[in-house]
């Protein structure tokens, strides 16, 4: 049966040219996104002829798997009710499938980490692997780091410093960098160890702003540090390693002085916990066969390392 007289198409004949079942437009319409524009006598649902070309949307949007509330900001675009609703659904859709497509190849490359791991590790690896979100959270990275900052130290400084310092998990990591974040996890979720070095002396002398000073002028220091570490040069004095001590000299409020730096370099000592983490976020960075990257971590080795070579030059 086709259009009747008032050019109406009644719930069957919109379903056949829509190439959808009767089911699916009373769903649609029960839902409000297909409004009837009649009933006939004997109560049965009547459509106008513009409903064919909605039902149609309604049909391509839901192929595209998005949600009704969704279909609905569309539906409501096309009638000019709200501006730019498909862009919107469509970025947020691919939001989301992103993160199930991340979710799924951190799966996999857990499932070939265990499977490829010899059977004395497998344990291990699995209890590290299950311990992980997927995609993981850096949440537990976050923590580990706000604990050793200074309380109360400004916002805006405590933010920059953890974009610095937690690392983002790779969204198609292999299963070298699975094992090696899961790794980080456990050793940022685990108590520190009784004999652990505790809070940075600097952190007590300088204060929460006088630390954040000192953190914004070491990342200054790290970026300056990161071109010899990537020609691989041996570490040397020069405008990291001023940058570098200029950070603790204005923390400390005082002048950088060879006294100051050899008291320095007497006074930063390795943090074994600290070097572990930047260790692992390097291995968690670089794909297989891939160069590491200078981290704020090496880039801080390299830089105590100038400064004690500076030191026995001048002694010697």
């Amino acid at each position: 049966m086709g259009a009747s007289d008032d050019g109406l198409l009644g719930i069957g004949e919109l379903a056949r040219r829509a190439d959808v079942t009767v089911k699916t437009v009373r769903f649609y319409s029960d839902h409000g996104l297909l409004p009837e524009a009649a009933r006939s006598p004997g109560g049965h649902r009547r459509y106008g002829p513009e409903a064919l070309d909605r039902l149609r949307l309604i049909r391509s949007l839901r192929a595209l798997d998005l949600p009704l509330p969704a279909v609905r900001r569309v539906l409501a675009d096309e009638d000019g009710a709200a501006a730019g609703a498909l862009e919107d659904a469509l970025a947020g859709h691919l939001r989301a499938l992103g993160s199930r497509l991340t979710a799924l190849r951190w799966r996999e490359a857990a499932l070939r980490l265990v499977a490829e791991s010899p059977p004395g590790q497998r344990a291990e690896r699995l209890r590290l692997v299950g311990a992980l979100s997927t995609p993981p959270s850096t949440e537990p990275l976050a923590r580990f780091w706000r604990a050793w900052l200074p309380p109360r130290m400004p916002a805006r400084s405590t933010a920059a410093f953890l974009q610095a310092t937690v690392v983002r998990p790779p969204e198609e990591p292999a299963p070298t960098q699975v094992l090696a974040f899961a790794r980080l996890h456990a050793l940022t979720t685990s108590p520190c160890p009784a004999t652990g070095q505790p809070q940075p002396r600097v952190h007590r002398a300088a204060g929460a702003r006088g630390a954040a000073v000192l953190y914004a002028g070491l990342a200054e220091a790290y970026e300056l540090a990161g071109a010899p570490l990537r020609r691989e040069r041996r570490p040397h004095p020069g405008e990291a390693l001023d940058c570098f001590v200029a950070a603790y000299a204005t923390a400390y409020g005082v002048r950088d002085t060879p006294r100051f730096r050899r008291g320095l370099s007497q006074e930063l000592a390795a943090e074994p916990r600290l070097d572990r983490y930047w260790e692992l976020v390097a291995e968690v960075t670089t794909p297989p066969g891939g160069r590491p990257e200078p981290t704020p971590g090496t880039a801080h080795d390299w830089l105590l390392a100038a400064l004690r070579a500076q030191q026995a030059d001048a002694d010697g």
